[in-house]
């Protein structure tokens, strides 16, 4: 299959919201919630990938005639590439009844493993669902990050057990999730922690790194680091947790400038190709997480949509670093880009 079939595959499957688009940029879904859009007017996404899009990358051949190689230590762990699928959860939900969260995962994660990334992994108030993600992590060797919504403390503490016992690169929590709709007075409860609860949830992480995700504040970014947490993702939840935030783009570069010494620095938000990715690099960040691109990949291609997609993010990204001058991700700094 090409790339171009997966997604043509994903269009009889997948919706009816997301229509498995050429460019996954937010406008032909907008504020369909459920489905993949954003909150309120809808423009949250569409800021997101806009954002990306006017930051140009420096051209600059004149530099050692030699391979770029985009692999990464982050966490402890080696990987590939310096991105990341992103936890998406309620599939059926949001996506079409093709699959669940528990069949998404179970392709997700050892595809991704296969291609030498990891998944993060959703959580939902159904049980199963973290339950199956953490098997899925385990069955994969641990190449996977289990990502925890910010329940009450008991809840909290059961799967943090459970994530754990999965031997995962990380723990996360997308602590943003407490914005979501679709938590909202259910059970358990979920809701915004404070720094001293989050040091709890940090201890219960044991040797464990701790990822933050839905910082998009230098504040947020310092109270994060005054947790314990060793990463944090700048995300605004693709825009579906609070309509008209700034883009995840616009606020990177100073809490990178903040922080970015003292903790990992990972991002979300519209980032779809692998020029992106040296985009988003070349700001501060570390790494970055793309969320739903996935989908219609899983949908339209199973397991081999996936690798096609990493594959070309890959090759992007390597194609993008030659053409600036640049052989390690590590090179690549703000000289790179203009913005």
């Amino acid at each position: 299959m090409t790339y171009e079939e997966v997604l043509a595959a994903a269009r009889t499957c997948v919706g009816p919201y997301c229509k498995a688009c050429p460019v996954c940029n937010g406008l032909a879904c907008r504020n369909t919630m459920p489905g993949p859009g954003a909150k309120g007017l809808g423009t949250g996404a569409i800021r997101n990938y806009q954002k990306w899009q006017e930051v140009l990358v420096n051209l600059d051949t004149i530099c050692e005639n030699k391979p770029a190689d985009p692999s990464v230590t982050l966490l402890g762990r080696r990987f590939a590439a310096p991105f990341f699928a992103a936890p998406i959860g309620a599939l059926k939900l949001h996506y079409g009844d093709k699959h669940d969260d528990l069949s998404y995962n179970n392709i997700l994660v050892p595809a991704c493993a296969e291609e030498g990334i990891a998944a993060f992994t959703g959580d939902g108030t159904d049980p199963r669902v973290f339950e199956g993600a953490c098997a899925a992590i385990r069955r994969s060797g641990g190449a996977g990050i289990p990502t925890v919504k910010p329940w009450d403390r008991d809840t909290l503490l059961q799967k943090l057990e459970m994530a754990k016992a999965a031997g995962p690169a990380a723990i996360a929590m997308d602590i943003d999730a407490a914005g979501l709709p679709f938590l909202q007075n259910l059970t358990p409860p979920a809701g915004s922690k404070t720094v001293e609860e989050l040091r709890e949830v940090v201890a219960a992480c044991g040797d464990l790194p701790f990822i933050l995700k839905g910082i998009m504040t230098v504040r947020g970014a310092e109270k994060a680091a005054a947790a314990g947490a060793k990463a944090i993702v700048v995300s605004n939840h693709g825009g579906r947790v609070l309509d008209q935030c700034p883009a995840t783009a616009e606020v990177l570069p100073a809490i990178a400038d903040a922080v970015g010494r003292e903790l990992t620095i990972l991002v979300d938000g519209g980032i779809r190709t692998g020029m992106d990715v040296f985009k988003a690099l070349a700001l501060g960040a570390h790494g970055v997480l793309i969320g739903r691109p996935f989908v219609p990949a899983l949908y339209g291609g199973g397991a081999e949509g996936v690798a096609l997609y990493v594959r070309r993010l890959k090759a992007e990204l390597v194609d993008t670093m030659a053409m600036c001058g640049v052989h390690t991700v590590a090179e690549i700094d703000r000289s790179c880009i203009t913005w």
